[in-house]
């Protein structure tokens, strides 16, 4: 079996604290996951990555869902992108790290751009990506090693449970999902919702034929 090391630094608990008081079991989980699948990847692709900024990523990447962001007015992945920021900042971690973990937590639902973008951030998307079943599961599963608990397995009911806390997440703010994947959730779940379409903004907009 795939053994999978999490980051034994400051930063990296102190991310785990942070992201485990200020969400849910399911999206926790689901975080510690996602670096799990994100770092098999890596290795699978033979990439080089920094696992202390792929880590802080994967926890954060989810945090914009949560209460706190629901009357941003932004989309949540740019909270959650926000979030980290201000944290790595508060670690004086280099800005060059500071923006490629921004990014990859702004585009991790943004399919077709990260894989051509530094590791972390391709590394990232591919991680949600393999949590969320969009690709076929690899054979071998990872297995946490260092220090504190490994990623518990998906749960029962994980994929409608992680469905409704995306609609939890972006409900109060349905104007963020122009144009992206999570207005595929709402079409599903909130009833009466209708989806901004692009060329009917065009059509419709102030400028003469």
């Amino acid at each position: 079996m795939t053994t999978i090391q999490i980051p034994d630094t400051k930063i990296a608990r102190e991310a785990t604290e942070l992201v485990r008081d200020q969400t849910t079991d399911l999206v926790y989980d689901h975080s510690r996951r996602v670096y799990h699948w994100a770092s098999l990847q890596g290795r699978n692709r033979d990439l080089s990555w920094d696992p202390e900024l792929l880590y802080v990523a994967a926890m954060f990447h989810d945090i914009g869902l949560g209460e706190a962001h629901h009357a941003s007015g932004r989309r949540f992945e740019v909270d959650g992108a926000v979030a980290a920021r201000d944290f790595l900042r508060g670690h004086d971690v280099a800005e060059d790290s500071v923006r490629r973990v921004w990014t990859a937590i702004a585009l991790h639902t943004t399919p077709g751009i990260p894989e051509f973008m530094e590791p972390e951030i391709a590394l990232l998307t591919a991680g949600v990506e393999y949590d969320c079943s969009l690709h076929r599961l690899p054979r071998h599963q990872p297995r946490a090693a260092g220090r504190g608990r490994g990623p518990a397995p998906p749960p029962r009911l994980f994929k409608r449970r992680i469905l409704q806390s995306f609609t939890d997440g972006i409900a109060p703010k349905p104007d963020t999902t122009f144009g992206n994947v999570k207005a595929d959730v709402l079409a599903h779940y909130v009833p009466g919702f209708r989806r901004g379409d692009f060329v009917e903004t065009i059509l419709n907009s102030d400028w003469p034929e």
